[in-house]
C-alpha cells in the first residue's frame, strides 16, 4: 500500500522533468529563492499529507514548542524513503548541484558537490551523518515556525526545497512561507513566497552569494512560516544532506 500511496503519477513525473532550471538558477541568484508552480498533483499532495498519520514511515517526531522552534510539529522520514520523496530528492539534486558549485566558487568556499545525489549521501554517511532529513510538517491554528537554518552536520548541501500540500484559502488561512536575508551593513530583506497546493519553493539552507559594488559577498538566509490563523497546513521538506 505504501508504494501505491507514494508512487508518482506519470503527469506529475512529467512536470518534474519540465523544471525550468535556467530560470530557477536566475531567480535564486537574483531573489534568493525560486518558485515552481504545480510540481505535485492534488492526489500526490493528499497522499503525502495522509502519510503523516502512518508512524512506521518516520524515524522521529518533533514538537516545535518543546524546543523553542515555534508551534506545530514535524516528522523525519526513515530509510527507505517513500518512492515519491526519494524520486524528488534524487531528481532535483543534479541541477541544484550545478548551482551549488557555482555559488561555492563565487564565495570562495570548498568543497565541490558530486553530480549524483547517491555520491553526496555516501560522503555524508562516511562522516557519520546517517539519518535521513526529508520531513513532513503539520501546522494547526495558531502554529508557526521560527526563522531558522537546517544544518545537521559538517556536510551541508546549500539548497533545499519545500512543497505545500494544502490549499491556502480552502484548507488554511495565514501560514505564509517567509525568507529573510541578512546583508552586511544593511537592513534585512524579507521575501514572502505565495505558494499554492503542489507548488515548490527552492531556497538556500544558510547563505548565498550576492553581487556588490566591491565584488561578491555572502548573505545569511533564514526561513520560517508565519502564524496560521485557521485550518491545517502540511508541507513536505526536501533537505539533501543527512544528519548526524
Amino acid at each position: 500500500m505504501m508504494g501505491k500511496l507514494f508512487a508518482p503519477p506519470l503527469a506529475a513525473a512529467g512536470a518534474r522533468a519540465a523544471f525550468d532550471w535556467p530560470r530557477i538558477g536566475a531567480d535564486l541568484d537574483e531573489l534568493g529563492c525560486a518558485l515552481v508552480r504545480g510540481v505535485l498533483s492534488p492526489a500526490e499532495c493528499a497522499g503525502l499529507a495522509a502519510g503523516y498519520r502512518q508512524p512506521g514511515l518516520f524515524r522521529s517526531r518533533v514538537l516545535m514548542q518543546r524546543h523553542g522552534f515555534g508551534k506545530g510539529e514535524y516528522q523525519y522520514f526513515r530509510y527507505p524513503l517513500p518512492g515519491l520523496v526519494a524520486d524528488l530528492r534524487a531528481s532535483m539534486y543534479p541541477p541544484l548541484a550545478v548551482i551549488a558549485n557555482r555559488w561555492y566558487a563565487a564565495m570562495g568556499l570548498e568543497p565541490r558537490f558530486p553530480e549524483q545525489h547517491a555520491e553526496f549521501i555516501a560522503r555524508c554517511h562516511a562522516a557519520g551523518q546517517l539519518r535521513p532529513t526529508p520531513l513532513l510538517l503539520q501546522y494547526g491554528a495558531g502554529d508557526y515556525n521560527c526563522l531558522h537554518q537546517d544544518l545537521y552536520g559538517e556536510h551541508v548541501f546549500p539548497l533545499q526545497a519545500a512543497f505545500l500540500l494544502a490549499q491556502p484559502g480552502r484548507d488554511f488561512e495565514g501560514g505564509e512561507f517567509v525568507l529573510t536575508e541578512q546583508r552586511p551593513r544593511m537592513q534585512s530583506r524579507v521575501e514572502v513566497v505565495p505558494l499554492q497546493q503542489g507548488d515548490c519553493v527552492i531556497f538556500p539552507v544558510f547563505h548565498r552569494p550576492a553581487a556588490g559594488t566591491r565584488g561578491t559577498y555572502r548573505v545569511n538566509m533564514r526561513h520560517g512560516v508565519s502564524r496560521l490563523r485557521a485550518g491545517q497546513r502540511h508541507t513536505l521538506g526536501i533537505i539533501f544532506h543527512d544528519a548526524e
